[in-house]
């Protein structure tokens, strides 16, 4: 029903915000972590929302990013999991780390959220691996599409990260790092881990 709310911020709490727009207060439903990230009491802001509505309530749930709202509307298709709960997956990972997490199948990440058991973090995986594909998360190559050169340079990515969580990283610790890397598209698996190994070193 509503893309997006564009207004004043007139009021900011912890979990929740109140967007003035046409002489309406729209209380909004956010992610505690990004509260540091609006601006000031009685400045415009954009805000991107999803109207949840039940039979005896209506609650906005808003978001910074497009990307944001993306993450949380694909974490309200996992069997199990509420507004709520995607919200407070979204207050512990931003949606990157919860991409690592998920390529990665790191479930104690997940499991950090409040009220997200380690099952329900299986689950998540489980059901949104397919649709949190590789080139969305972790392609960075400047080099022409090419779809050989993908697949190449994915399988590189992929045994530096199982080399890296051979020698104690977690899974979704060791995609970030390989995903932040500028490298040619001929580097070779060993080359592409001392990179890696010399960038989490000074982290």
């Amino acid at each position: 029903m509503y893309s997006y709310i564009k207004g004043e911020l007139v009021e900011k709490l912890p979990d929740s915000i109140v967007v003035e727009a046409g002489q309406i207060g729209y209380e909004i439903r956010i992610p505690s972590n990004i509260a540091d990230q609006l601006v000031g009491i009685g400045k415009p802001v954009k805000i991107y929302t999803y109207l949840h509505v039940k039979e005896d309530l209506m609650e906005l749930y808003g978001f910074l990013t497009r990307d944001d709202l993306k993450i949380f509307k694909l974490l309200l298709g996992v069997n199990g999991i509420g507004p709520k709960g995607a919200l407070a997956i979204l207050t512990a990972l931003t949606p990157d780390d919860l991409r690592f997490a998920v390529l990665g199948e790191d479930s104690k990440a997940i499991a950090k959220a409040p009220g997200i058991g380690g099952k329900t973090a299986q689950r998540i995986i489980l059901e949104l691996k397919d649709k949190l594909t590789p080139p969305e998360i972790i392609e960075k190559s400047t080099q022409p599409p090419s779809f050989p050169q993908q697949d190449s340079l994915s399988n590189i990515k992929t045994e530096a990260v199982q080399a890296l969580s051979a020698l104690g990283y977690s899974s979704s610790e060791a995609w970030k790092s390989v995903s932040s890397l500028d490298f040619p598209p001929d580097i070779s698996v060993e080359e592409l881990l001392k990179m890696a190994l010399k960038q989490m070193s000074v982290l």
